[in-house]
């Protein structure tokens, strides 16, 4: 099954101040993050973030904040972004099939939100090079869960050509400067 732009909607799980630098790999992490973000801007694909109980947690990191124009991040407490009913209902308002996932940790919220968005109709499509855990261990086993229940595990680049579709137009070439 080949995932669309038009189908298509982002969603940034905590990339959080005081959550990001006890991230295994969180430099790649970060960086991928930045890549998928800007790519799926250049493809207009609509993208919502969401921030762990900020009070606690701090902010969304500057280097992803500044991605974009207006940043209005939902707040939640709850682990799933399925279970906040404002990110429930912007996700339902986007009438998109696929929601495509990054953010921290893979084993808490990344987890329980695809568990949710699988039993909700939505597709998930987890980005694994945008997805982490303190623990590398705990980031494969909610991978290889959420894989087996359903969900799409892909990668930025490969997400991001295949969204593109074809060679030789503008928006190729703009996300051909991004993964070099």
């Amino acid at each position: 099954m080949r995932i669309l732009k038009d189908n298509c909607v982002g969603l940034i799980i905590d990339i959080q101040e005081r959550l990001l630098p006890h991230m295994f790999e969180k430099e790649t992490i970060l960086a991928n993050n930045e890549i998928l973000i800007k790519g799926l801007q250049i493809l207009d694909v609509p993208v919502l973030i969401s921030e762990q109980y900020p009070k606690g947690l701090g902010v969304t990191v500057e280097p992803v904040k500044t991605l974009f124009g207006t940043f209005q991040p939902f707040e939640k407490v709850t682990f799933s972004c399925c279970d906040d009913k404002a990110i429930e209902a912007a996700l339902r308002q986007t009438s998109k099939k696929y929601v495509i996932i990054t953010g921290i940790e893979a084993h808490v919220c990344v987890l329980q939100t695809a568990l949710d968005l699988l039993q909700s109709g939505f597709i998930p499509v987890v980005v694994e090079d945008c997805v982490s855990s303190r623990k590398a261990n705990d980031k494969k086993i909610a991978l290889a869960r959420i894989e087996k229940a359903g969900g799409i595990i892909t990668t930025c680049e490969s997400i991001l050509f295949e969204l593109t579709r074809a060679a030789g137009t503008d928006a190729f070439k703009a996300i051909s400067k991004l993964v070099k």
